[in-house]
């Protein structure tokens, strides 16, 4: 562990950041390139260039306002988003020692904000007296929320559960983004005025007064694979394994055996969950090579680190058990002769989700993908209806959510202008 993630401190909440005089020790270290790569390369335009900078010349202030009118996500992006596939692996200081801890000190700059009560993000122009709509208070919703709701716009959220952030609260494991970072950019975007409605899930007559609607409903389909016992009682999808410890119980995997399928980060955060709240025995196991799993390499080292083993070239093919599993039956991706049995309590399959949005009656039959994506041109799906996020593009990162969030909101402010 490197010398500056030792020298933390902890917020009201317990929340761990680097100390004031540790951030300012790891700015001073950026080169101050002119056509900075790092801001070039984050997919949202936070523009990590300019708030490393206000931070090396203890403009804490600036910082927060950097990254709040670029990415109204900054607390969040701060806590999840894989750094070192974008900014910091574009960092100039890498040539010379290793990149600026970018993720870190967009850490810091959020929690000044909170500690502080700073109000960066503001209304910046007259009522517009247009009705906006947004389906879904995920990542790529809450962005449009925000940068119409600063252009004046009146806006609402329709959100089908009790709670905003869409996978950001129900999809990814609080030890890696707790709730309360959540809520924070949560309630900067009400205090623009934003609506919330929630358990609410709306039906397209339902939009007719609304001047333009987004669609930002994400991908809560099930992919379970087609296997012998499936249906089990203990077998989860991670969706669901991971909604489980948003109830309140987060131990009813206490001294389970836990294996999980997958090889991405969604499949790491359930193990790395059910090894924190008291699972016996936690496997990872993934039908593929190492090299080719697409999670972020440092979650699995942080996954090996927490005592998890990661089984590779295996795959699936039946849960076994009296009503509710017992063991999980595998053979070789490749090889089938491969055979493996597994002891579990509980089988979680992180293998991704689909889409459900034809069953919403939202969207055309004709304006869906053969993967029941959303097929848009540059956002537009139709007339006053744009989409984005992942129920167009698929599963990917947050700030990718934000930037299309972004797009789309640029998209539909033309449309309202009447600049389409």
């Amino acid at each position: 562990m490197s010398n500056i993630l030792k020298q933390t401190y902890k917020d009201v909440e317990g929340l761990e950041y680097i100390s004031p005089k540790i951030a300012m020790e790891e700015a001073s270290r950026c080169l101050l390139c002119y056509d900075a790569p790092c801001s070039k390369s984050c997919p949202a335009g936070t523009d990590p260039a300019k708030f490393v900078r206000s931070i090396r010349f203890r403009n804490v202030k600036g910082a927060a306002e950097t990254i709040r009118e670029n990415n109204p996500l900054g607390g969040i992006c701060a806590r999840v988003c894989p750094y070192d596939t974008f900014c910091e692996k574009a960092c100039s200081a890498t040539k010379i020692e290793k990149p600026i801890r970018i993720g870190l000190l967009q850490q810091f700059a959020v929690q000044q904000e909170k500690a502080y009560g700073m109000k960066v993000l503001q209304v910046s122009c007259d009522k517009q007296n247009k009705k906006i709509a947004c389906i879904g208070a995920g990542p790529a919703s809450l962005t449009v929320a925000s940068e119409l709701a600063r252009a004046g716009y009146e806006v609402t959220i329709f959100e089908k559960e009790a709670k905003a952030g869409g996978m950001l609260t129900f999809g990814i494991a609080t030890v890696r983004l707790p709730q309360s970072v959540i809520d924070f950019d949560i309630e900067q975007i009400k205090n623009l005025g934003v609506n919330f409605v929630f358990n609410k899930k709306i039906q397209k007559e339902e939009l007719e007064d609304f001047d333009a609607v987004f669609i930002g409903t994400g991908l809560w389909g099930e992919n379970l694979p087609k296997i012998d016992g499936i249906l089990l009682q203990g077998s989860f999808s991670a969706i669901k394994f991971l909604k489980e410890f948003r109830k309140g119980n987060p131990y009813f995997v206490k001294d389970k055996k836990v294996v999980v399928i997958g090889g991405g980060d969604v499949a790491i955060d359930c193990a790395v969950t059910a090894n924190i709240y008291g699972a016996k025995d936690v496997k990872i196991i993934y039908r593929r090579s190492l090299e080719e799993a697409p999670g972020n390499i440092r979650e699995f080292v942080h996954a090996f680190e927490r005592g998890i083993s990661v089984t590779t070239n295996m795959a699936p093919v039946a849960l076994k058990g009296d009503g509710k599993v017992e063991t999980v039956e595998f053979e070789g991706f490749k090889n089938k002769s491969d055979k493996m049995t597994v002891s579990a309590n509980i089988v979680v399959f992180a293998t991704g989700q689909t889409s459900e949005i034809k069953e919403t009656g939202l969207v055309p039959d004709d304006k869906l993908n053969e993967k029941g994506f959303i097929k848009t041109n540059d956002t537009n799906i139709t007339g006053k209806f744009f989409a984005g996020g992942d129920i167009v593009h698929g599963a990917k990162t947050v700030v990718e959510a934000v930037k299309a969030g972004k797009i789309a909101a640029t998209a539909m402010k033309k449309y309202l202008e009447g600049k389409n």
